[in-house]
């Protein structure tokens, strides 16, 4: 497959991650391909093209085959929100990984691995709020899980496990196509905060967020509105953070590019 040295293509689950990007990035114009959205624009000499897949592992592969077709990237950038397993990280928290599992009823399953030498470049980009990046392991899940459950089972001997749902299915993607992958995920919920409340119960049977069924678990148990709250806040702030990561890294990559 040829690639175009002069693109980065990006995956993000959802449209908050998305949102918060196009804020310090406004030149990404929306688009449709497909059921998909996609935004594309130029930054730091290079072209971006981003696609808006949706929750979990199936629609993360669908949409970065559907990436790597349109765009031909030279490597792509998967983003989005995670979850702490073990205590240490905090909201907020960049996390970029080094290593990539998918979990589940079946045990634990190595992933491909993310690009070495371009997660070396992402690592090294300046943190002007004094947010570093941390190397961490990605644990994606094809269902919502405990996190309480996942840190017994996986996280032994672990750094920085973080718990989310597309890493790897975009890594196995991309692998087969011949494209280097970087990941970072910011952390919106720490290992202290177990929801109240299975965030399946929020989406259709695809894992897209209903409103209606939002609004009638809360009817259900009007408890869990302070925690919903709190996560708005949260994800809200690790968004913000996320996004300027996403931005550095975005800077470093189309530089290695331009070497390349």
């Amino acid at each position: 497959m040829s690639t175009n040295s002069r693109c980065l293509g990006l995956v993000a689950a959802m449209p908050q991650e998305v949102a918060a990007l196009r804020a310090r990035i406004p030149a990404l114009k929306k688009e449709r391909a497909g059921r998909l959205n996609l935004y594309r624009g130029e930054f730091a000499g290079a072209a971006i093209v981003l696609v808006e897949s949706g929750m979990g592992p199936a629609h993360a592969g669908e949409a970065t085959g559907e990436l790597i077709r349109l765009a031909s990237p030279a490597a792509i950038l998967n983003y989005g929100f995670g979850g702490g397993v073990v205590p240490g990280l905090k909201v907020g928290d960049l996390v970029l990984a080094e290593r990539v599992m998918t979990i589940g009823k079946g045990g634990a399953i190595e992933a491909p691995s993310p690009a070495p030498r371009l997660t070396q470049v992402v690592a090294g980009a300046p943190s002007p709020q004094g947010m570093p990046f941390k190397a961490g392991t990605f644990l994606t899940a094809a269902a919502i899980m405990n996190k309480q459950d996942v840190g017994a089972l996986y996280c032994a001997g672990l750094g920085n496990p973080v718990l989310e749902m597309e890493t790897a299915a975009v890594l196995g993607t991309a692998a087969r196509s011949g494209v280097p992958v970087v990941a970072i995920r910011g952390i919106s919920d720490a290992a202290e905060e177990e929801l109240g409340f299975s965030i399946e119960e929020f989406c259709d049977a695809d894992l897209n967020l209903r409103i209606p069924r939002v609004l009638a678990c809360v009817v259900k148990r009007p408890w869990i509105i302070p925690q919903l709250l709190r996560l708005s806040a949260n994800t809200n702030r690790a968004g913000k953070l996320l996004a300027e990561g996403v931005e550095r890294a975005l800077r470093v990559l189309a530089e290695e590019l331009s070497r390349n």
